[in-house]
This record gives structure tokens, C-alpha cells and sequence, in this order.
């Protein structure tokens, strides 16, 4: 053992700085990610034990489908977006580096509003066709969350923007606070007494999001310097810059984004619990992306994207490509693990109180056709964020487009041959 770790650490050493510099972020970042989801692990253990698969299941994530589908979607973007524009702006002027990130700042407070409104205009006439057979109990509930839930749609701009922030320096703190929320809500959850209620999960989702905000304001500020307030005008140069690639990445961001209201109207024509069963299993499935996919693609990108504002675009690419082979690796052995542990871990996240061991056998089966996508997820988030850094933004739309329109295509027919597993099948 003592000669395989001096192995491992004489092969480090001769790494690559750059390479180096991947590895060393992403190991933060798994950590994070790990410190995270395990908490959202614990929260969706609470969530279980309180509501089953019942109906406020269904009714808190139709909602929040509803209000974080197109901020979500542009949060999405901004990363991809913003991380290399923040890393050319290193060069450029203190006065040029702040003006933009007051714009920006100002710009996602009125958007971030407009949509909070959208999401309550919008609500009784999109939540019955997301509803499909679901009880008329179910979709009141859904209103409720959708009417508390509305300023979720602003706090997520903000974040995504102070993430961005950080990461484009390569510090990964934002991942740990991504399980702010999970603690937030699981503390609702346990000190509230009333069984079935809703407010739990939707003041939860809201304090916790807000806690979240405000301390990767304070993180970003300490990191670049910039604590500059927000400014309601579009005066910087870079404003330019920043609205084609949004444009072009919105296209295909928007279409990956339709999965999730796609995959909830299709599952809904199931009846009810269907809905809470997907959730329970892409949940878990997002676990293991997440630790992962997210780890690599963060702590890449912004290296990525320095290489090639040096000029080193050959040197990027050789990198993408070593690292998405070994991430294709990782991610077929991560699948083939979790399939053979499914039944155990999912009995031991969930089977308790409300969710019982039939709800256990369903989700298992579901979760494990979930798991095809994983070795291409893995290596496929290395190359966007390759062309991220490239600025090559209409490729990675095209593909996104792509997914959707084959995801589109099956998901009626997959679901009525297979049921929910059908669904899983479309994705991979």
C-alpha cells in the first residue's frame, strides 16, 4: 500500500501544472458535492419518511418545475458563459471589470422579478396541462407552492452569477453551499409537527435559498474584489460579447430544459405517485452525476479557459480529450456499482413511515435504467466544457437541441411499451 501511494504521488508530481490544477479542483469539488448531497440525501430521507410518494410530492416538484424552469435554464447558460468572460476580464480595467458586474447584477434582479411574476400569471393555466390525471387536491397544492415558491426564480439568477464568479477564480465554495437548502428544508421537516402540510418544503426551499444567496455574495465579493452594487444599465462593451453567446446557448439550453416538463407531463398521464417515483429515482441518479460530472466540469472550465486566452488552444484540447476518456471510465464503473447496490441503498435513503418496500422495488428499477446515461454523461460534460472555453457555443446548442428532439421523439412511445422506465430509456 505504502509503495502505491508513493506511486500515485511520484505521478502527480510529474504532472502537468495545468492538469494539476484540474485535479486539485475537482478533488475540492467532489468534496463539496459530496458534503452536499449528502445533505440532500438526509433531506430526501425526511421528505420520504413525512409524504411517501403522496400527492404534495407531486404538487412541491410540479411547482418547482414551474418556477426554476427558465431561470434554471438561464442559469445553465451563465456558467458556460460567464466563467470564460470572467477570466478574460483579469486583463482588462478595475473601472471595466465592475461596471459589467453591476449591469449584471441589475439585470438579473429585473429579470429574476419578471419571472417570479411569469411563474403566479402563468401558473392556473400551466399547472393543469403539467397536472394531467393528477387530483384536483394535488393541483391545489401546487398552486400554493407556486405562489410561495415565486421568489425562488430571483434568488436563482443570483446565484448562478456568484457562482460563476467564483468559479472563474477556482474556488468551489458554491458547491458547498448548494446544500444549504437541503439542511434548511430538513430542519422544517423535523421541527414541524403537522404531517401532511406543505409549508415545511416550501419555506424550507425559500429561507434556505435565501441563505444561500446572501453568503455567496459575501464569498464573491471577498474573492475578486468587486462589492459593487447592482446598476439598472447596459453601458459596458461587453455586453455584446455576453448576448450572442447567451443567445446561441439559450437555444439549446432551453430545449435540454424542456426534458424535465416533458418527462413530469408524460409521467402524469400515469396517475398519481408516478411523478413522486421518477422524482425519488432521478434524484438519486443526480447524486451520482453530480459527484462526478459536476466536479470535473468546474474545476476544467476555468482552466480551460485560461489556456486558450494564452494561446494554448492545442494544449486545451489534448487535455479535454485525456480527461474525458478517463472520465468514460469512471463513469462505467460508477454505473455498474450503483446498479448492484440500488436496492440496498434506495431501502436505506427511503423505506421508512410513508415509503414502503413496494415504493422501493418500483424506484430500484427505475433508477437502474437511469444509469445508461452515466459513463457518457461523465466524459460528454468534458468536451462542452472544452468548447465552453473555445467559445465554440453553436455546437454545444446543436447538441442540446439534438437530445431534445430525440427525447421528444420516444418519450410517449417508451412510456406506454415500459411505463416509467420507459422514460429513463428515452434519456439515455
Amino acid at each position: 500500500m505504502k509503495l502505491s501511494i508513493q506511486a500515485l504521488r511520484q505521478r502527480y508530481a510529474l504532472l502537468d501544472a495545468a492538469h494539476k490544477r484540474i485535479a486539485h479542483g475537482a478533488a475540492w469539488v467532489f468534496l463539496f458535492v459530496l458534503i452536499g448531497k449528502l445533505a440532500g440525501a438526509v433531506k430526501e430521507m425526511a421528505v420520504a419518511y413525512r409524504y411517501g410518494v403522496s400527492g404534495v410530492v407531486d404538487a412541491y416538484q410540479l411547482a418547482t418545475t414551474l418556477v426554476t424552469w427558465l431561470p434554471g435554464t438561464l442559469v445553465s447558460v451563465l456558467p458556460i458563459v460567464l466563467i470564460p468572460m470572467f477570466v478574460r476580464l483579469r486583463q482588462q480595467g478595475a473601472d471595466e471589470r465592475s461596471e459589467f458586474l453591476r449591469e449584471m447584477q441589475g439585470s438579473a434582479l429585473v429579470v429574476g422579478i419578471i419571472l417570479g411574476a411569469a411563474s403566479i400569471l402563468f401558473a392556473p393555466f400551466v399547472l393543469p396541462a403539467l397536472a394531467g390525471r393528477l387530483s384536483e387536491a394535488t393541483r391545489q397544492m401546487a398552486w400554493q407552492f407556486t405562489l410561495g415558491m415565486a421568489p425562488v426564480a430571483l434568488l436563482t439568477l443570483l446565484i448562478g452569477i456568484y457562482s460563476a464568479r467564483l468559479m472563474a477564480r477556482e474556488r468551489q465554495a458554491n458547491t458547498l453551499l448548494e446544500g444549504v437548502p437541503a439542511l434548511i428544508i430538513l430542519a422544517f421537516i423535523l421541527l414541524w409537527s403537522l404531517g401532511g402540510d406543505i409549508a415545511p418544503l416550501l419555506w424550507g426551499t425559500v429561507l434556505g435559498m435565501t441563505i444561500q444567496t446572501a453568503w455567496l455574495s459575501r464569498l464573491a465579493g471577498q474573492t475578486d474584489g468587486e462589492r459593487a452594487s447592482p446598476r439598472l444599465s447596459w453601458h459596458s462593451s461587453h455586453w455584446r460579447e455576453f448576448k450572442k453567446a447567451a443567445a446561441i446557448m439559450a437555444v439549446g439550453q432551453i430545449a435540454m430544459s424542456c426534458i424535465t416538463p416533458l418527462d413530469q407531463y408524460t409521467v402524469a398521464q400515469l396517475g398519481d405517485s408516478a411523478i413522486a417515483t421518477l422524482g425519488y429515482a432521478n434524484r438519486i441518479i443526480g447524486l451520482l452525476l453530480s459527484l462526478g460530472a459536476m466536479a470535473i466540469s468546474r474545476a476544467a472550465l476555468p482552466v480551460m479557459a485560461d489556456l486558450s486566452a494564452l494561446g494554448q488552444a492545442e494544449k486545451a484540447r489534448y487535455m479535454a480529450l485525456k480527461w474525458a476518456a478517463l472520465m468514460l471510465a469512471v463513469g462505467t464503473f460508477v454505473a455498474l456499482l450503483a446498479w448492484l447496490l440500488a436496492p440496498w441503498g434506495i431501502a436505506l435513503l427511503f423505506e421508512r413511515g410513508a415509503f414502503g418496500a413496494q415504493d422501493t422495488l418500483v424506484v430500484t428499477t427505475v433508477f437502474r435504467w437511469g444509469l445508461i446515461q452515466t459513463p457518457f454523461y461523465f466524459a460528454g460534460l468534458v468536451m462542452v466544457q472544452w468548447l465552453a472555453s473555445r467559445q465554440q457555443y453553436r455546437s454545444i446548442a446543436l447538441v442540446a437541441a439534438a437530445n431534445f428532439l430525440i427525447k421528444l421523439a420516444l418519450n410517449g412511445s417508451m412510456s406506454s411499451a415500459f411505463g416509467l422506465s420507459g422514460i429513463m430509456m428515452a434519456t439515455e
